[in-house]
């Protein structure tokens, strides 16, 4: 049976926890998703005063590494492509897999969708869509909450007009309302990983990875890699030894093509564990430049979290995407 659910979500203090914390683990450039006009404004004598792990090849090449930092700081390109996306038509293969404790699949959907443009906006049409175990309550509902953000991010069953892919100021934009609020978290979380979360308790300044009292934490680490036949630079960030159970980013690798520096993929790694919630979760995010404009083309999410009076969710999804660009 075909469905395509309304995406709205409610906003209970309990759903707003739930809500706020798998936001923060789908560090992934999704949909109806938002962008990275302006990655944080860090400083970078504070971030870099910590060691920087070079190749040999980079070292020797007299490599910039303020003027490559200059450019992490300020990227666009991961942001719009996504905008981007918004305003061709593409379609999409889903697969959502839900495993019970003993890691045995008790619920499934696999689709595929189109995004439709016409006079300016944009709709989601479900081309084929199959159903196994609980995914769906009786009542047509998601049964999974993951499932229902994942709706949320990647459907649009009314039409969404009005769109462009202007970078400029988009990221700063702030709107009105208890959703407004959470898109614009949401937007800061996706692109802009590393600077302050709010609205997730017991998390205080963790996720800040660069600022001090975390940045100590990490290693930092450049080096040159051939990534689907392109030369890139990729930039790594990991726990340094001893501090992996206090820190949230296990790993958050990014892949900057050389020619231009736009970012080609990104995976992150995240972990933590508190009393209230706790979360372990492995993404993959994959672009690709498809008629002179990039495009994201594939996205990966392994997560196993779990917040107090919810049960666990154990899930793993992956959308692949091929757009249509004339």
């Amino acid at each position: 049976m075909t469905r395509l659910v309304s995406t709205a979500l409610p906003f209970s203090p309990v759903k707003q926890i739930q809500r706020n914390i798998l936001y923060f683990l789908l560090l992934i450039a999704a949909s109806s998703l938002h962008g990275y006009a302006h990655a944080q404004r860090l400083d970078t004598g504070s971030i870099f005063s910590q060691p920087i792990q070079m190749d040999e090849v980079i070292v020797k090449s007299g490599f910039d590494v303020n003027a490559f930092i200059r450019r992490v700081q300020t990227d666009t390109t991961f942001y719009k492509a996504f905008r981007s996306m918004h305003l061709i038509e593409y379609s999409a293969v889903n697969s959502f897999l839900v495993f019970d404790r003993k890691e045995q699949v008790v619920a499934s959907m696999d689709s595929r969708t189109k995004q439709l443009r016409a006079n300016g906006c944009r709709t989601t049409k479900v081309l084929e869509q199959k159903t196994t175990g609980d995914f769906f309550k009786r009542n047509g509902e998601y049964n999974y909450y993951t499932a229902e953000l994942f709706a949320y991010l990647f459907l649009a069953p009314s039409p969404v007009c009005g769109e462009n892919d202007i970078v400029a100021g988009a990221m700063d934009a702030r709107g009105k309302g208890q959703k407004e609020k959470s898109k614009y978290e949401l937007k800061q979380l996706i692109f802009n990983p590393g600077a302050k979360v709010s609205g997730v308790p017991f998390m205080g300044d963790r996720a800040s990875i660069f600022e001090a009292g975390e940045a100590e934490k990490y290693s930092f680490k450049i080096e040159q890699q051939e990534y689907e036949g392109q030369s890139c630079y990729v930039f790594r960030i990991m726990p340094k030894s001893g501090y992996e159970r206090a820190v949230i980013y296990d790993e958050l690798s990014t892949w900057f093509r050389k020619s231009d520096y736009s970012i080609v993929a990104r995976d992150y790694t995240l972990s933590y564990h508190t009393l209230v919630y706790d979360f372990d979760v492995r993404m993959k995010v994959r672009t690709k430049e498809i008629g002179g404009r990039l495009y994201p083309t594939s996205i990966a999410y392994d997560g196993n979290w779990h917040v107090l009076t919810k049960k666990r969710e154990r899930v793993k999804f992956t959308v692949e995407i091929a757009p249509q660009v004339q």
